[in-house]
This record gives C-alpha cells, structure tokens and sequence, in this order.
C-alpha cells in the first residue's frame, strides 16, 4: 500500500495565495543567518505578496459585505 502523505495545511494555503516562494525565500533567509532580522528585504516581498491576494479578495467579495 502507497504510503499516505498529509500535505502540510499551512503550505496549502500560501499555495493558494500564490505567495509560497516568498515564504520559502523568508524561511530559508532565517535558516541561513538565524535571524530574520537580517531578512528584511525578504520579509517585506513576502507581506507585499499577501497584501496584493488580500487586496484581490477584498475586491472580489466587495458586493457581499
């Protein structure tokens, strides 16, 4: 029998935001200088990348509120 792999949930919803590579770019910065202090730049596309999906759904659903 295949082995059963849970995906992890919180990758299936940055998938869906369609800003997983820059959470991963963040991870891999702090794993590097174990600091995300020193990570920034990174940090700063990653929340750019949610606001722009967080935007687009406000815009999306605006007629429902």
């Amino acid at each position: 029998m295949p082995e059963v792999v849970e995906q992890d949930p919180i990758d299936l919803m940055l998938k869906k935001t369609g800003c997983i590579d820059y959470h991963y770019r963040v991870q891999e910065c702090i794993a590097e200088f174990g600091d995300w202090r020193h990570c920034q730049n990174k940090v700063q596309d990653f929340k750019k990348c949610m606001q722009k999906y967080v935007d687009a759904q406000n815009q999306k659903y605006a007629h429902i509120k």
